[in-house]
């Protein structure tokens, strides 16, 4: 299968670490024009000039914070104003964990903003062009907890369900014009917020990082963590013509540790 991306622009949130940089320097390779798009420039300035060694595309950035969706809309629309934008990777690092009994209501609207309302931005600046040319794709990578809550992560939890929502509900507005919507729910993967996931553990129960990372890898079926390019994988696959047929729907990444089908 020939998974090629030439002639596409991909605007990649979050984009200078972790799954976000992975799709990133997928997407590079498969001949997509890229823009990272983050709240830290000097990151955004290194990982641009990753991405021009490996395929010399017209590569690109946009500063933005995406607390503050409003921000984020103005940068896109003026990106907008002289390209135009094919696929969206909609890619957020995740609210601080907690109890969903104990998290203030701030936390909810924060997380909100970030994930929802700044994709919601996203989309309305860029889906009017993707429906004239009769091609477009949205990505959003969640989390597995869209199917199985994970304890200590409330607020997550809450708002990666209301992320899915909105993206099924997309998905059957925007079928008919050659436009999916999917998303993409990785397990334990191997980027900066599973080590600090497994600090907050060890922290907590006093047990060791490498005792801690025993135990969760022994609750996965794959009996290890994902890498980040194994979920650019998938990206890759579903921002392709290939995946033309594919909308609406939850892809788990997980070695198998869902419990449900």
């Amino acid at each position: 299968m020939n998974l090629r991306l030439d002639g596409k622009t991909a605007l990649i949130c979050g984009s200078t670490q972790g799954i976000g940089k992975a799709i990133a320097v997928e997407f590079a390779s498969a001949g997509a024009n890229v823009v990272l798009i983050a709240r830290n420039e000097l990151a955004l300035i290194q990982t641009l000039s990753e991405l021009q060694q490996i395929h010399s595309g017209n590569h690109s950035y946009l500063v933005a914070d995406f607390s503050s969706p409003e921000s984020v809309g103005v940068v896109v629309e003026q990106y907008l104003e002289k390209k135009s934008i094919d696929i969206v990777v909609n890619n957020s690092g995740g609210p601080a964990p907690g109890s969903v009994s104990l998290a203030k209501p701030e936390s909810f609207t924060q997380a909100f903003a970030v994930h929802l309302l700044s994709s919601q931005v996203i989309q309305q600046a860029v889906v009017s062009k993707m429906k004239s040319n009769g091609y477009g794709r949205f990505i959003n990578i969640i989390s597995t907890s869209v199917r199985q809550p994970i304890e200590g992560l409330g607020v997550s939890n809450t708002i990666r369900g209301a992320m899915a929502s909105w993206s099924k509900t997309l998905a059957t507005e925007l079928a008919p014009f050659g436009i999916t919507v999917n998303n993409i729910l990785p397990g334990a993967t191997k980027t900066g917020r599973l080590e600090a996931i497994i600090t907050r553990k060890s922290a907590e129960s006093g047990k060791s990082l490498k005792e801690i990372e025993e135990e969760m890898t022994a609750e996965i079926p794959a009996c290890r963590f994902a890498e980040p390019i194994e979920i650019a994988h998938t990206a890759l696959f579903l921002a392709s013509s290939q995946a033309s047929y594919i909308t609406g729907v939850n892809i788990a990444i997980d070695g198998g540790r869902t419990k449900c089908l």
